[in-house]
């Protein structure tokens, strides 16, 4: 078979590069990336396993568009404002995304040829603390710990067995509070019921840690 006969069949198909991609990130969604697989996306797309690599020539290619979907996802920091509320912004739209795409958790720094979005959105981020007055090496200090404190609530977030108040106000009920006696565990005990009687929501956790990363990170701004 001729190239033009080839490209003719995977155009008959209805593959494209968009096409394919999009339908990695949702079975990535679904069941995760470490059963990804050309032959298996294949399968969900009713196409050859071969019909693929004229779209993306490699594993390393397809993840590669796939993150590039996840950055497209996130917001900039915008650039009429602060450069706390702007980072506060980008960090909150960074978390919420990979809450829905947790699986790209750990590729988010791993790409050696990012994508286009990719790199408007390190470059948006990396102008807004150049902007406000952080040194390139203070602005990279800043730009790792924002990351390592979003990706890492991000995991544990992805892990827990609870996703609002009220179903860990249950958990911690019916299954916590049981195994925390108060002769043996005092100071667990006495939070795990304290936390209930407060109607404590877990979600909240993230903007209180992220506030206390960006007020920590505004002295070596002044200091630049």
């Amino acid at each position: 078979m001729s190239a033009k006969e080839r490209r003719q069949v995977t155009s008959d198909a209805g593959l494209s590069k968009q096409r394919v991609v999009a339908e990695a990130v949702r079975l990535a969604d679904r069941e995760g990336v470490d059963g990804l697989s050309m032959r298996r996306l294949a399968g969900e797309l009713g196409a050859g396993a071969m019909s693929l690599y004229y779209y993306v020539a490699s594993k390393d290619e397809l993840l590669d568009a796939m993150i590039d979907i996840v950055f497209e996802e996130i917001e900039l920091p915008p650039e009429d404002t602060d450069w706390q509320s702007a980072m506060r912004q980008e960090a909150v739209s960074t978390r919420q995304v990979l809450a829905r795409h947790p699986w790209a958790i750990s590729l988010m720094e791993s790409r050696t040829t990012p994508g286009p979005a990719n790199l408007r959105h390190r470059e948006a981020v990396t102008a807004c603390l150049r902007k406000a007055g952080f040194s390139v090496l203070t602005a990279t200090h800043a730009n790792w710990t924002l990351n390592s404190y979003v990706y890492g609530y991000a995991l544990q977030a992805s892990s827990l067995p609870f996703e609002t108040a009220d179903e860990l106000a249950d958990m911690t009920e019916d299954v916590y509070l049981p195994q925390l006696p108060p002769d043996e565990f005092p100071y667990l005990n006495e939070s795990a019921a304290a936390l209930v009687a407060a109607g404590y929501d877990p979600t909240e956790e993230f903007i209180f840690g992220l506030d206390l990363v960006l007020a920590a990170l505004e002295p070596l701004r002044v200091s630049a």
